[in-house]
């Protein structure tokens, strides 16, 4: 049997697993790929993975068989009863001591339930957010590990080196116990829910109630993105507002009002009811989703609703100063959230 290489194995080949293994093996790390449909393993290393140091496995036994110990195993697959599924096939092949790491979107109940049945057998479980999407993974994203303390050590070079960089600190640290790293990635979800419906309302009140037009709209976020609303959200809401068809018409008016959800910003509301923390904020975030889901209903009560008579322009004299408020609001309002969130998060 050839001798141990791989730093890290990563298991679950889809675009954000890929990315992370391209992102580790970039700053020094050999990374064992797995993933349950082997092909995937070869065309991975074939094409994306080609000329670099990273290794690949068929089988969970030869992937273990290529990591160094304490064996560090990240699964990138999908929440729920797939992450069960292959923990179970991934313990036959560990020893004590060996770290396994759920990089999924998991809910933080099961890992806290991972990390108490991994501990009774030996081995050390990480629930670790992960956030940033594709382009995050693979250039830097913001990890919040938490589980066994004890895996800590063997784990915080490769996470803070891979990690996102904020005034030349790693946006990555040691969480805390059981399922700590995974409720913090569901508070900083139901943020962004709660984030992202302040700048739908706010674009709605731009545009019904200041009368601004798309171009304008995109005007008023660049601005906002450049004091202190700089964010991702902010910047690509500005792209979306001003981009247009082949036929030189916004493209925004033309899509379907009907928001998806993943369940996150649900998962932060339940959290939120347990410990008693009034996130009303991301409760009506998650309900205005539910809402704009019922798109026959909404047009049929369309028909039947008036909608009402105003005159926006006696109602707002000045639409520099409204549109000015209409920013303060997001600012107090988010920070509000957060402080409730948080103080949730440190019952746990």
């Amino acid at each position: 049997m050839s001798e141990p290489v791989a730093d890290i194995a990563v298991i679950g080949l889809a675009v954000m697993g890929q990315n992370l293994i391209l992102n580790m093996n970039d700053n020094g790390f050999t990374v064992c790929a797995f993933n349950r449909t082997v092909s995937k393993v070869d065309e991975f290393l074939a094409n994306e993975a080609k000329g670099t140091n990273i290794v690949g496995a068929h089988s969970i036994a030869e992937m273990c068989s290529k990591l160094k110990k304490p064996r560090r195993i990240m699964m990138l697959v999908k929440a729920g009863e797939a992450v069960d599924a292959m923990i179970e096939q991934i313990v036959p092949h560990l020893e004590p001591g060996d770290i396994v790491i759920d990089g999924g979107n998991s809910e933080y109940h099961d890992s806290n339930r991972r990390a108490e049945e991994l501990a009774k057998k030996g081995f050390h479980f990480v629930g670790c957010g992960v956030s940033g999407g594709e382009e995050g993974a693979r250039y830097g994203p913001s990890l919040m590990p938490g589980g066994s303390e004890a895996a800590w050590p063997h784990l915080k070079q490769i996470f803070q080196k891979i990690a996102a960089k904020a005034e030349g600190e790693p946006c990555c640290d040691w969480v805390g116990k059981a399922g700590s790293g995974h409720f913090v990635k569901m508070v900083h979800n139901g943020i962004e829910y709660g984030d992202m419906q302040l700048i739908a309302e706010a674009c709605d009140l731009l545009r019904k109630a200041a009368g601004l037009d798309y171009d304008q709209m995109a005007e008023v976020m660049d601005t906002w993105n450049k004091g202190e609303l700089d964010s991702f959200l902010i910047e690509i809401t500005a792209n979306i507002l001003r981009f247009k068809d082949e036929n030189g018409k916004h493209v925004l008016p033309q899509i379907r009002d009907a928001a998806g959800q993943k369940g996150t910003g649900k998962w932060t509301c339940f959290a939120a009811l347990d410990y008693g923390i009034p996130v009303t904020l991301i409760g009506e975030a998650v309900f205005a989703r539910c809402l704009s889901a019922l798109k026959d209903e909404r047009v049929e009560a369309s028909k039947r609703l008036p909608r009402p008579n105003v005159d926006a322009s006696k109602i707002i004299p000045d639409k520099h100063a409204f549109i000015h408020k209409i920013s303060k609001v997001r600012i107090l309002t988010i920070w509000k959230v957060s402080f409730f969130l948080y103080r949730c998060y440190s019952f746990t």
